[in-house]
């Protein structure tokens, strides 16, 4: 039996240096890693037994880049790669001038960690890493327990993940914190002048509703958030084909992103008045689901036509922006797992973001080189706007062209925006097709860390 008290090092080894077995370990423990041929290849572990079999020591490959370009989540395999018991990292020289360099790979290890075992139990126990010092616990829970918030919720099928449960998640997150929280739901969204809402979520037998809390003091600059939550998404009467439905349970990506960037900054305490607004809808198909060729009159006023049901994401959005924008936020986020055409640009693992602010683009863009956490500006291209005309209404929601789909979407949406003083657009995918160091396969919290180091840094006392 292994002796779970003892914290074994993890020794993390460039693959440049000559010396790859670390000062201090017995001679047979150098010739074990000699016979084994370990090499510090990048993600390369090497299990280092003692003279009595039990774990002596971890080494971890960390290949031959440049450090500067070496991703510090490469440690977020180890938990799933490791036997049970305690680790504790044997840093040396790689982050005596980088302690925000061991902050990721700490925060890489326990996002790592995640697994949904909601409906499957999972026996094999996980590696427990004590902390390093000089590293923000609180800091890496925080950021940890918004994360899993938003792959639980992606994760969890559209039988238990509809608008009304998502509306009790939502409740929960706002007791914890003392926010409060108004829902406008089935008919009183036409009472409310929610017609965008209420049309996408109106042919199924879940009640359609938006969510609307609020968190902080009044005179704290305005923040608000705004989260797609189609719960499942079956593209409505342009019905998607059976491959493109498969992970439609996932089209609620962008409010489980904003509820965890919500958890985040309620729990940091931030000096601001955060509000929250998620549509939470289900794309059904029924006698009274929306059609193509219908024109839907919004909150903003404008008449819009609908040139596919599958495009609805950014109808329930752009009542909400517009909500959103009547109180002059400071600044304005949405969130949306919106378009294909953003995935077919950058793929799974990079979401484009677009916002006419330069100076929040740029630091938006720092701060996802900083955090590890990617996103990549894409120009609101007004040219491409001209692509949203409608013969019989003020805008067609989706572009004649079939070009651009990801920026005529933002384009659109703009157009419910006027009054924030900056405003920010994320279409984000919400899943790891692939499990990578620190994100594992299924539901993925994008551009969440890097929207929060953002807050952090410009609000933060």
């Amino acid at each position: 039996m292994s002796d779970l008290t003892k914290s074994v090092p993890i020794y993390l080894i460039e693959a440049s240096n000559e010396a790859l077995v670390p000062k201090g370990l017995p001679v047979a423990a150098t010739q074990w890693v000699e016979a084994t041929g370990f090499s510090a290849s990048e993600g390369e572990i090497c299990l280092v037994p003692d003279a009595s079999g039990e774990l002596l020591a971890v080494l971890f490959g960390l290949g031959k880049k440049p450090a500067q370009t070496r991703s510090p989540f490469l440690t977020g395999s180890l938990p799933t790669k490791l036997p049970a018991g305690r680790y504790h990292y044997i840093t040396g020289a790689l982050f005596e001038d980088n302690p925000h360099g061991l902050f990721l790979a700490t925060l890489a290890w326990y996002l790592g960690a995640y697994r949904f075992d909601r409906y499957k139990e999972n026996a094999k126990p996980m590696p427990e890493l004590d902390w390093p010092e000089a590293v923000d616990r609180d800091d890496v829970m925080r950021q940890v327990k918004g994360c899993t918030l938003a792959r639980d919720l992606i994760n969890i099928p559209a039988n238990d993940m509809g608008p009304e449960e998502l509306e009790a998640v939502t409740r929960g997150l706002v007791d914890t914190h003392g926010a409060r929280l108004e829902v406008t739901k089935g008919e009183d969204l036409l009472a409310g002048n929610f017609p965008m809402i209420h049309a996408v979520g109106r042919g199924s037998i879940r009640t359609p509703r938006l969510l609307d809390f609020i968190w902080g003091e009044e005179s704290d600059p305005k923040i608000t958030l705004v989260g797609k939550g189609v719960c499942f998404d079956t593209g409505g009467l342009n019905i998607k084909p059976g491959s493109s439905m498969s992970l439609m349970k996932k089209d609620m990506g962008g409010a489980a992103c904003v509820l965890g960037l919500a958890s985040m900054i309620m729990s940091a305490k931030l000096p601001v008045r955060l509000r929250v607004l998620i549509p939470a809808v289900e794309n059904a198909i029924s006698g009274d689901a929306f059609r193509p060729g219908d024109v839907l009159p919004s909150r903003k006023g404008l008449t819009v036509e609908i040139g596919n049901t599958d495009a609805e994401g950014r109808l329930v959005l752009a009542d909400a922006l517009a909500l959103a924008d009547e109180e002059d936020p400071d600044l304005l986020i949405d969130m949306a797992t919106l378009t294909g055409a953003a995935r077919v640009a950058l793929g799974p693992d990079l979401p484009p973001f677009y916002s006419d602010d330069d100076a929040l683009v740029a630091d938006l863009a720092a701060e996802g080189k900083r955090q590890w956490d990617p996103i990549w500006n894409m120009p609101l291209w007004d040219p491409y706007d001209a692509d949203l005309s409608s013969d019989i209404a003020d805008v067609n929601h989706i572009s004649t062209g079939g070009f651009a789909g990801s920026i005529t979407a933002a384009l659109f949406l703009r157009r419910f925006v006027s009054n924030a003083k900056s405003w920010s657009h994320f279409d984000i995918y919400g899943w790891a097709p692939k499990p990578q160091p620190g994100r594992p396969k299924g539901g993925e919290a994008q551009a969440i860390r890097a929207i929060y180091a953002h807050l952090r840094a410009k609000f933060e006392a």
